[in-house]
């Protein structure tokens, strides 16, 4: 895996990911930020969202349940002096879906949280992570 980030003027970057897509971010307007893109903390926030939610709705799927939609809201406490690490991370998920069994949904983010989430278990070592979740029926 390789990223480049490049400087683009004040407190914007733009990095360039190994399979060719480019994602702006910024630096705080106390820094010289202009508010014009994410903060690179938000976006590792980002990132563990999109891990997570990607192995629920696979692991969901693979099992053959009808998911109809995922939706990660993640809630962060940072340490308060440098370096400003992640100390508290929340995931609460809505899952939709027709007819899905509480202990299927439990499992699918066990699993994600425990074994393949690469980006929350590596944020796990210096923050707490709790979870929980929340299913919404929907129509077959």
């Amino acid at each position: 895996m390789e990223c480049t980030v490049k400087w683009d003027g004040d407190a914007r970057f733009v990095a360039t990911t190994g399979s060719q897509h480019t994602v702006r971010m910024e630096g705080a307007a106390e820094l010289g930020g202009k508010d014009e893109a994410p903060r690179p903390m938000e976006l590792i926030l980002a990132g563990a969202g999109g891990c997570t939610a990607y192995d629920v709705v696979l692991i969901l799927k693979r099992g053959r349940h009808a998911i109809s939609g995922c939706e990660v809201q993640l809630q962060a406490d940072r340490a308060e002096s440098d370096p400003k690490v992640f100390t508290r991370i929340h995931y609460h998920y809505v899952v939709s879906g027709h007819a899905l069994k509480h202990e299927i949904v439990e499992r699918a983010i066990k699993l994600s949280a425990d074994k393949y989430c690469s980006a929350s278990i590596m944020l796990g070592k210096t923050a707490e992570i709790t979870h929980d979740f929340e299913i919404v029926e929907t129509e077959a």
